[in-house]
């Protein structure tokens, strides 16, 4: 397993990728499909990632939104993204608690960009649990 490692630019970024983190901010899902060249793409609650399969192949990033800890529709985003085979990074953003992380990378997720900062000790102990 790679730990977790921070962004580049970014205090409370983290990344379990070995690659050069994707700098091109996200565009909306609406957006996204209404334009050919963008290679990152922000998923919303309530968005169907489902749109994306068609373009998994050009997509570098794809960032899901948490407005809320309590709000679980992400997870089913990576999943459904993983599960179609996108190999891209995929980063959960907003507020992202440490005790979800270790779920969330079993959705796919492999960057995060939480609101608060992260402990990274305290995560490598509780994702080697």
């Amino acid at each position: 397993m790679v730990d977790a490692i921070r962004l580049s630019g970014s205090a409370d970024g983290l990344r379990f990728r070995d690659d050069t983190p994707h700098e091109e901010p996200a565009v909306t899902l609406d957006a996204f499909l209404g334009q050919s060249n963008a290679t990152a793409v922000r998923i919303e609650a309530g968005d169907d990632a489902r749109e994306l399969l068609p373009y998994l192949d050009r997509i570098a990033l794809v960032e899901v939104s948490f407005p809320k800890f309590r709000d679980g529709r992400g997870y089913s985003s990576g999943r459904v993204l993983r599960e179609a085979g996108y190999t891209g990074e995929l980063r959960a953003q907003g507020d992202v608690l440490l005790d979800q992380i270790p779920l969330m990378r079993r959705c796919g997720f492999d960057s995060f960009a939480p609101e608060a900062p992260v402990d990274i000790e305290a995560l490598n102990a509780a994702l080697a649990r």
